[in-house]
């Protein structure tokens, strides 16, 4: 498995467009990656992590408009992202018709995250389409929280971008399509996000 730092963009960008699978720092877990235009890159990115087909894989995307580019972003949910993101937060909305069947298994909704530092950024610029994220681990496992765990748990990723974790701790997952509801707790807290939410209403 080969080994990269921030500096090696073009390197990573690369194995991705060939539709390899890396293994990435985030700010809450390790994270192992895919390209989101290639259904055989979800496929190794499947194997990697030995995931389960029934299960579809977040995505992580460099911006709000890259955000807007797959799926439909309400006001509520930009004041969210505004305030939240880049962060440990996950958010679940609705799909945009276009994006294909495979991306999250014939599902109406996306689960988004927002690049969590520029390397990241630069690496889904680079390659102009969002990436696939999910936890570094085999399916069903814990979270790894650092590059040797990640590299002895997902042995058939491609390369590893040697780096550190900041949470140490899953993203907090709402659901926009469910009166953003907490799907699960993170970082980020209930009162936290009532908070962004009443403000948006009290702006109007």
């Amino acid at each position: 498995m080969q080994r990269f730092d921030s500096e090696d963009i073009k390197e990573m960008v690369h194995i991705l467009k060939v539709d390899g699978v890396l293994l990435v720092p985030t700010d809450t877990v390790f994270g192992v990656c895919a390209r989101m235009g290639s259904k055989q890159a979800l496929e190794n990115m499947r194997k990697v992590k030995n995931r389960p087909k029934e299960k579809a894989f977040p995505l992580m995307c460099s911006s709000l408009q890259q955000m807007e580019s797959i799926a439909y972003i309400d006001e509520e949910s930009k004041a969210i992202i505004e305030a939240f993101m880049p962060g440990p937060l996950t958010l679940i909305v609705k799909k945009k018709e276009e994006v294909e069947e495979y991306v999250n298994g014939g599902k109406e909704t996306l689960a988004l995250r927002m690049a969590t530092s520029d390397t990241l950024k630069e690496m889904i610029e680079e390659l102009v389409e969002p990436i696939f994220m999910s936890s570094a681990n085999q399916s069903g496992e814990d979270a790894c929280m650092n590059v040797e765990d990640a590299s002895r748990a997902c042995p058939l990723a491609e390369g590893i971008l040697v780096g550190e974790v900041s949470y140490a701790k899953a993203s907090t997952i709402i659901d926009a399509t469910n009166q953003f509801q907490i799907v699960r707790e993170g970082p980020i807290v209930k009162e936290d996000i009532v908070n962004v939410l009443k403000e948006k209403e009290d702006a109007r």
